[in-house]
C-alpha cells in the first residue's frame, strides 16, 4: 500500500498552503459502498463555485473534470453544499477508484492554491467462494452433497476472486479443528469423515470474510459406482456427449439430404437448347444453297 493509501485510510485531509482541501471517508471503501468526497477551503473566503473534482486518467494520463452520471463513478451527484462541493457516490465499483483532485478555476488565486492535493481511492471486494475437487473437472462444479466410497481419497480445495489475496480455512461442523489452508485433503474416508465442511475466505484487509459449505457422504465399499459423485458426474457426461453427437449427426443428416436435392434438381441450362432460326436468316440459306438443298435447324 502506497503512502497516499496509508494517508487515505487515516483518514487524513490533504492540503496545499493550507487553501483549497480535498476531504474524503476514513475507513477502507468496499465495492458496493457508499463515498462522499468533498472540497472546501480552508479559510472559507473563496468562491466555492468555482471549484470542481477531477480525476485521473490511467488510459489517457490526464486529469479530466469528473461529470455527474459518468459511465465509471455511475448515480454520483456533484452539488455545493454551504461552503463546500460535495461528490457523492451512493455505490461505488471497481471502476470507481483512482486519484481525485479538487481544482479551482478562480484567477485570483496564487499558484498552488487552486489546486488541492490528491486523494486516493482503493476499492477492496471479495467475491464468492468457489469449491473444486482436485483431479476432477471444475467445469459442472461441486454438488451440494458429494458421496464417495468408503477408502477413497477426498482432495478439496476453494478460491475466491479478490482485490487482495485472501486468508482461506477450513473447518468441520462439529469439530474443534481448523485448517488455515485454501486445499483439504482427507486420506482414506470413513463413515467418521461423513458430515458437513466449510471454507471460509476473509479478505486481509478488511476482516470481511465468506463461506461456502459442502456435504461430505461416505459411501460403504460395495456401493455402486452411480450412487457416488464419479459415478453420477460420468453419466451426466456421457449424457450431455450423446446428445451433443445426436444433434451433430442430425445437423450433418440434413446437409446431406439438402445437396443431394439440389443435384437432382439442377437447373436448365438454356444454352444447351436448339437456337431459333428466324426469317432474315431461312431466306438467305435457301438464297445460298439453292432449292435442292434442305433447310437444316441448328
Amino acid at each position: 500500500m502506497d503512502l497516499l493509501s496509508v494517508l487515505f485510510f487515516l483518514g487524513m485531509t490533504f492540503h496545499v498552503d493550507g487553501s483549497l482541501l480535498i476531504r474524503g471517508p476514513s475507513e477502507v471503501v468496499m465495492e458496493g459502498d457508499s463515498v462522499t468526497l468533498e472540497c472546501l477551503f480552508s479559510d472559507n473566503e473563496s468562491n466555492i463555485s468555482h471549484v470542481r473534482f477531477e480525476t485521473f486518467s490511467q488510459v489517457l494520463q490526464m486529469w479530466h473534470r469528473v461529470w455527474p452520471g459518468s459511465w465509471c463513478l455511475y448515480d454520483l451527484n456533484v452539488e455545493q453544499v454551504d461552503d463546500k462541493l460535495v461528490m457523492h457516490v451512493p455505490h461505488v465499483v471497481l471502476f470507481s477508484d483512482g486519484l481525485f483532485r479538487c481544482v479551482s478555476d478562480d484567477r485570483t488565486l496564487s499558484a498552488p492554491n487552486g489546486v488541492s492535493e490528491t486523494l486516493s481511492i482503493k476499492v477492496h471486494y471479495l467475491g464468492d467462494v468457489h469449491l473444486s475437487r482436485e483431479g476432477f473437472s471444475s467445469f459442472l462444479g461441486l454438488p451440494q452433497e458429494l458421496r464417495v466410497r468408503q477408502g477413497d481419497d477426498v482432495a478439496l480445495k476453494c478460491s475466491a476472486s479478490s482485490s487482495e489475496e485472501p486468508n482461506y480455512c477450513w473447518y468441520k461442523e462439529g469439530d474443534d479443528w481448523i485448517l488455515p489452508l485454501p486445499a483439504m485433503t482427507l486420506k482414506k474416508v470413513s463413515a467418521t469423515d461423513s458430515g458437513v465442511y466449510t471454507c471460509t475466505a476473509e479478505h486481509p484487509s478488511t476482516l470481511i470474510n465468506k463461506t461456502h459449505s459442502i456435504s461430505l457422504v461416505v459411501l460403504p465399499e460395495d456401493a455402486s459406482w452411480f450412487e457416488t459423485h464419479t459415478g453420477r458426474l460420468v453419466l451426466m457426461t456421457s449424457l450431455v456427449a450423446t446428445c451433443g453427437l445426436s444433434m451433430l449427426v442430425a445437423a450433418l443428416s440434413v446437409c446431406i439430404y439438402r445437396r443431394r436435392k439440389r443435384t437432382r434438381t439442377k437447373p436448365i441450362d438454356d444454352r444447351s437448347q436448339t437456337k431459333p432460326i428466324y426469317k432474315d436468316s431461312s431466306e438467305a440459306l435457301q438464297l445460298n444453297y439453292g432449292d435442292k438443298q434442305p433447310l437444316v435447324a441448328v
